[in-house]
């Protein structure tokens, strides 16, 4: 078991990975600006992974655990109503595109284009990340299965938001500002009540 000190090593590296690959890109962050920005030597990297691909799988890795507490719980602490905790996700992504003034790209979205497409281990991570936004999505659609109209594919549709998301911010962040993430949002929110409306349609037939 790893002393509090080394333990705090490794978690600071794993930090200082997560900013610079969000802020200057996997590729465009060398070892030297890694080890700086963490404030540790070469060894102690070294002591904890062997490789920068073993950080980032490291990196990956946290992700996943964040998703949960991070993301999916305090906008489902916002709402009970299923299709309003999918809004409230959303919302989520808003705040921080606005607080990075527009520059806020899905370190997950940039890490997939970037990453070697041969780099297996690394991509696999990176699809279980999305595999985990989107169920965290489906469980509301489940929830909600019953106003949408029967036949509805929710894994289809789960999936469907997450590229809305994650094309929402890719636009903001290159038109630099907000208003593409909303208008994206707002079609998928005219699309959720077509799709109610169509499901009371027939139930009332």
């Amino acid at each position: 078991m790893a002393a509090p000190k080394n333990a705090a090593t490794r978690d600071r590296l794993i930090e200082s990975a997560r900013f610079l690959f969000w802020e200057r890109g996997y590729a465009g962050t060398s070892m030297s600006e890694l080890l700086t920005h963490a404030e540790v030597n070469s060894g102690s990297f070294y002591h904890f992974f062997d490789s920068k691909e073993a950080l980032l799988r490291a990196v990956l890795e946290q992700y996943i655990d964040l998703l949960r507490p991070m993301v999916v719980n305090p906008a489902f602490a916002t709402t009970p109503k299923p299709l309003e905790r999918i809004f409230a996700i959303l919302a989520g992504y808003r705040e921080r595109i606005l607080m990075t003034n527009c520059t806020f790209g899905c370190p997950l979205g940039r890490l997939a284009l970037e990453v070697d497409p041969e780099n297996a281990p690394a991509h696999k991570l990176i699809a279980q990340n999305f595999q985990g936004w989107i169920e965290a999505v489906r469980e509301c659609l489940v929830d909600l299965k019953t106003s949408l109209p029967r036949g509805t594919n929710v894994d289809a549709l789960a999936t469907f938001v997450l590229v809305t998301m994650e094309g929402g911010v890719m636009l903001s962040r290159s038109y630099r500002s907000v208003e593409p993430y909303d208008r994206a949002v707002e079609q998928l929110r005219e699309h959720f009540g077509l799709l109610v409306a169509t499901a009371k349609t027939k139930k009332s037939r």
